[in-house]
């Protein structure tokens, strides 16, 4: 049966850039809502207030990150303004209510306030190419059988932001069902930018992916607690996370970048939060590079953290893994291989067998940070190692120079010298 559709066509837009900390002002624009039934019959609601109404001045919540300037990504652009703020400027919000077999379709820019319980009702974006959506969810909760809660067919960017204090849960059971060609395969599922933030609390539970991103994904805020049966956040471009609390348990990867038809984009960038992730499989994969500047990361997987480049500069990392602890493997033909630790607090504890705390199929670069190693083989590289700063302990010992499992166990490894092994291109965000 054909569901009842509920389009919103609104020409509302916020400014590109809201102060990271101060007040915003907005341009006002009207309104047209339209209620279409499941016969096509339509009504018309024009807001004629929104000229005469002065723009409302509020404060806006952001996240402030610290971001490295010279790592192996260029970070320069990753997060605009609007990114980071965690408050939507609600002074001319479209206000819906979810309903039981009914979609709720978003067809212009705009804030979209999303409230109440439904079963199989999908939130559906399909706006311009220039079109930037807001999304609060503000105690929403969707329950669908075999398509995605939310689907963003087109728009330049969307945010889905939890309002503060609030819970949220979307949950889908089933297998999922194929929009015409495009398979959608997540409770989240996004074509376009996808930014998740806010103050509240977002629920995930699926029989398939949680989140899936077509282009770029980002997290600068708000609790996301994801339980699914494949890959809790997954996109072709990047992933990147500025801050938050994400919560992860996944049968396959917790993060995890790549576009099977182009192995020169897909990296995963990390600046700030706290994320923990229990995965059967990687907890963090990469096709291109993962970079970590800081946040506090808990994984618990076969493989924690796997990309063509890994470079760690600052942040907490806490490992355990089955097989890698980290892995630098050629993920993509673009890039050379190497492992870099520059900075950070980092332990690793990995299990019995043929196993490897820091495995580089290429160079190994240690230059700073503090390793805590329980393991029995630590490090494993097939290029240049080198131990140039930096505290690291193996198995309870201080240790300064860097043995290598492909050397038969002998210690082994480079004192001094400068990395090399500089990756073959710069992946960067887009605004």
């Amino acid at each position: 049966m054909k569901k009842k559709v509920i389009t919103i066509a609104a020409a509302l837009m916020l400014s590109a850039s809201l102060a990271a900390c101060g007040a915003a002002n907005n341009n006002n624009t009207n309104t047209d809502t339209q209620i279409a039934s499941q016969e096509q019959q339509v009504t018309t609601i024009e807001n004629t207030n929104a000229e005469d109404t002065a723009a409302t001045e509020y404060t806006a919540e952001a996240t402030i990150v610290n971001v490295s300037t010279d790592g192996a990504i260029d970070t320069s652009d990753l997060f605009t303004e609007r990114d980071l703020t965690q408050t939507a400027d609600l002074s001319e919000a479209v206000y819906l209510t979810l309903e039981d077999s009914s979609d709720i379709e978003i067809n212009g820019a705009g804030v979209y306030v999303i409230s109440g319980e439904a079963q199989n009702s999908t939130i559906i974006v399909e706006a311009g190419d220039e079109d930037k959506v807001q999304i609060v969810l503000d105690g929403a909760s969707i329950t669908n059988t075999d398509f995605p809660c939310i689907y963003v067919k087109n728009a330049d960017k969307v945010f889905v932001t939890t309002a503060e204090g609030t819970v949220n849960n979307l949950t889908v059971t089933g297998t999922f069902t194929a929009d015409d060609t495009t398979n959608t395969d997540a409770v989240i599922f996004s074509k376009d930018d996808l930014v998740l933030n806010g103050l509240g609390t977002l629920n995930i539970t699926s029989s398939d992916n949680g989140v899936a991103g077509k282009d770029d994904l980002k997290v600068t805020g708000g609790t996301i607690n994801i339980t699914c049966e494949d890959c809790a956040f997954e996109a072709n471009d990047s992933i990147c996370v500025a801050d938050g609390t994400i919560n992860i348990q996944s049968v396959n990867d917790g993060l995890h970048a790549e576009y099977d038809e182009d192995d020169s984009v897909g990296f995963i960038y990390i600046c700030g939060g706290t994320i923990n992730i229990n995965s059967d499989d990687d907890g963090i994969h990469a096709t291109t590079i993962c970079q970590i500047d800081g946040g506090t990361i808990v994984i618990d997987a076969a493989e924690a953290i796997e990309a063509t480049q890994v470079q760690i500069n600052d942040g907490t990392v806490d490992i355990k893994a089955t097989d890698d602890g980290i892995n630098g493997s050629q993920k993509s033909s673009a890039y050379t291989i190497f492992v870099e630790i520059n900075g950070g607090d980092i332990s690793i504890d990995m299990g019995q067998g043929d196993t490897d705390a820091i495995d580089s199929n290429g160079d190994l670069y240690i230059n700073g940070g503090t390793l805590n190693i329980t393991a029995q083989s630590a490090f494993d590289y097939d290029g240049t190692g080198q131990y140039n700063g930096g505290t690291i302990y193996v198995n309870g010992t201080q240790v300064n120079t860097l043995s290598n499992q492909m050397m038969g166990g002998m210690p082994g490894g480079d004192m001094g010298g400068q990395p090399g092994g500089q990756p073959g291109g710069v992946p960067g965000g887009r605004p």
